[in-house]
Protein backbone atom coordinates (compact mmCIF):
# COMPACT_ATOMS: atom_id res chain seq x y z
CA UNK A 1 0.00 0.00 0.00
CA UNK A 2 1.79 3.33 -0.77
CA UNK A 3 0.35 6.41 1.20
CA UNK A 4 1.29 10.21 -0.66
CA UNK A 5 1.08 13.02 1.77
CA UNK A 6 0.15 16.66 0.76
CA UNK A 7 0.58 19.71 2.45
CA UNK A 8 -2.88 21.87 2.41
CA UNK A 9 -2.23 25.53 2.81
CA UNK A 10 -5.39 27.08 3.82
CA UNK A 11 -5.73 30.29 3.81
CA UNK A 12 -7.06 32.67 6.25
CA UNK A 13 -9.17 35.50 4.94
CA UNK A 14 -8.12 38.91 6.81
CA UNK A 15 -9.50 42.72 6.18
CA UNK A 16 -6.88 45.08 6.00
CA UNK A 17 -6.52 48.82 4.78
CA UNK A 18 -3.87 50.40 2.42
CA UNK A 19 -2.74 54.12 2.22
CA UNK A 20 -3.79 55.38 -1.60
CA UNK A 21 -0.17 55.46 -2.79
CA UNK A 22 0.08 51.90 -1.53
CA UNK A 23 -3.50 50.71 -3.02
CA UNK A 24 -2.24 52.06 -6.48
CA UNK A 25 0.88 50.51 -6.31
CA UNK A 26 -0.65 47.19 -5.53
CA UNK A 27 -3.17 47.80 -7.82
CA UNK A 28 -0.06 48.75 -10.80
CA UNK A 29 1.31 45.27 -9.93
CA UNK A 30 -2.13 43.32 -10.27
CA UNK A 31 -2.32 45.11 -13.81
CA UNK A 32 0.84 44.65 -15.08
CA UNK A 33 0.24 40.75 -14.89
CA UNK A 34 3.00 40.80 -12.43
CA UNK A 35 0.86 39.26 -9.75
CA UNK A 36 -2.50 37.83 -9.96
CA UNK A 37 -4.32 39.38 -7.29
CA UNK A 38 -3.30 41.95 -4.22
CA UNK A 39 -3.35 38.93 -1.96
CA UNK A 40 0.05 37.25 -3.65
CA UNK A 41 1.33 40.44 -3.91
CA UNK A 42 1.13 41.03 0.36
CA UNK A 43 2.16 37.06 0.98
CA UNK A 44 5.37 37.67 -1.41
CA UNK A 45 6.02 41.02 0.87
CA UNK A 46 5.81 38.45 4.34
CA UNK A 47 7.56 35.89 2.76
CA UNK A 48 10.51 38.34 1.49
CA UNK A 49 10.33 39.91 5.17
CA UNK A 50 10.24 36.53 6.78
CA UNK A 51 13.30 35.45 4.81
CA UNK A 52 14.87 38.87 5.81
CA UNK A 53 13.84 38.45 9.36
CA UNK A 54 15.81 34.69 9.59
CA UNK A 55 18.99 36.28 8.07
CA UNK A 56 19.09 38.94 10.24
CA UNK A 57 18.46 37.01 12.77
CA UNK A 58 20.91 34.37 11.88
CA UNK A 59 23.56 37.76 11.79
CA UNK A 60 22.94 38.99 15.24
CA UNK A 61 24.17 35.09 16.88
CA UNK A 62 27.09 35.09 14.48
CA UNK A 63 27.64 38.37 16.48
CA UNK A 64 26.36 37.50 19.96
CA UNK A 65 29.19 34.02 19.67
CA UNK A 66 31.68 35.91 18.09
CA UNK A 67 32.04 38.78 21.05
CA UNK A 68 31.26 35.95 23.60
CA UNK A 69 34.30 34.12 21.77
CA UNK A 70 36.41 37.31 22.69
CA UNK A 71 36.85 37.26 18.77
CA UNK A 72 36.27 40.92 19.41
CA UNK A 73 36.41 43.93 21.70
CA UNK A 74 33.25 46.24 19.85
CA UNK A 75 30.11 45.46 20.45
CA UNK A 76 27.42 44.09 18.84
CA UNK A 77 25.87 47.73 17.79
CA UNK A 78 28.98 48.41 17.05
CA UNK A 79 29.68 45.34 14.33
CA UNK A 80 26.19 46.46 13.04
CA UNK A 81 26.61 50.25 12.71
CA UNK A 82 29.71 49.58 10.76
CA UNK A 83 28.15 46.75 8.60
CA UNK A 84 25.25 49.09 7.92
CA UNK A 85 27.58 52.05 6.99
CA UNK A 86 29.38 50.06 4.63
CA UNK A 87 26.50 48.66 2.91
CA UNK A 88 25.38 52.30 2.32
CA UNK A 89 28.59 53.55 0.72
Amino acid sequence: MVYFYTKINIMRRLSISFTEPNDEWLNEQVDSKEYSSKSDIVNDLVRQARKQQREIDWIRMKLEKAEKSGFTTESRLEIMHQAKKQSNE
